[in-house]
């Protein structure tokens, strides 16, 4: 995008050229000019001054390079709620939807009877997961762990600006809540495989939030951790729910089998693809 262009149409058509989509060229310029979408499709002739068409073209030129636009932004939307987010923490993605509403439906179900269900996120990253759970279901005792300080303190500053009570612990996986025992269990843990092709696509995103550290190469060390770990926090009748890739279903079904939760069932995400499985603890 050059700095001269003279008005929002000319900075559009610009990014347009770059390879941006339209969309995104969109909310870029609605962010540069502290304006909604709308605003934006409906004044593209007003003059931009320089700094501005500055601002905008370097923005523009970093996502054409790949760079998330949640990133260049600060902000991503999830289960209706906005987020601030940074690279220290992956962007919510709509694929984790999946796993609130499966949570959601058994805090109104099989769990609906508890009065305050403690319920953790392990893993939060920005604190989508547990925002969203405590946000639909305010009787829910929410809690979310993150070994990344700095995600964390993402997380709580979502929870802060938007009013949702969460219990915040650092530490990895269920060494950040010794001694406590809770009715429902979700996570988003890191399972891309290491060499996986997608990772380039991913490139901007913490590695560490997207590979387990110390994998055989399948990606399911973090997976099985937090499996293998369950018995001491849960209590039987309690849930498990656990986001994974969609080629890992039959092998995060196996698992949970092995460890206390014999009858493990798979949902899809919107594309159809298996991306979330879970089961209730049974003994």
């Amino acid at each position: 995008m050059s700095a001269t262009a003279r008005t929002l149409a000319d900075a559009l058509e610009s990014a347009r050229a770059m390879g941006l989509d339209r969309l995104d060229a969109q909310l870029l310029a609605a962010h540069v000019l502290g304006r909604p979408r709308a605003w934006v499709i409906a004044n593209t002739d007003v003059p931009l001054e320089a700094d501005v068409s500055a601002t905008l073209g370097a923005l523009a030129t970093r996502r054409a390079a790949g760079e998330p636009l949640a990133y260049l932004t600060g902000q991503r939307e999830f289960f209706g709620l906005s987020l601030a987010v940074s690279p220290d923490v992956l962007v919510p993605r709509p694929d984790s939807e999946t796993l609130v509403e499966w949570a959601l439906d058994l805090l109104d179900g099989p769990l609906g009877h508890r009065e305050a269900p403690r319920v953790i996120d392990l893993g939060t990253g920005s604190g989508a997961i547990a925002l969203a759970i405590k946000h639909n279901c305010p009787r829910a005792e929410v809690h979310a762990t993150d070994r990344c300080a700095s995600a964390l303190d993402i997380a709580r500053h979502n929870g802060a600006r938007l009013g949702l009570d969460v219990c915040w612990h650092v530490g990895a996986w269920w060494s950040a809540v010794p001694g406590l025992c809770f009715d429902l269990v979700l996570s988003n843990p890191p399972y891309v495989a290491p060499g996986d092709r997608h990772l380039q696509d991913l490139r901007h995103e913490p590695a560490i939030a997207l590979t387990p550290e110390r994998d055989r190469g399948d990606g399911m060390a973090d997976i099985e951790r937090i499996v293998a770990g369950a018995s001491a926090h849960v209590a039987s009748g309690a849930w498990l729910l656990i986001e994974h890739g969609a080629d890992q279903s039959t092998a995060v079904r196996d698992w949970l089998r092995q460890h206390g939760f014999p009858a493990p069932v798979t949902r899809q995400d919107l594309a159809g693809r298996e991306r979330v499985s879970g089961g209730a603890y049974a003994y």
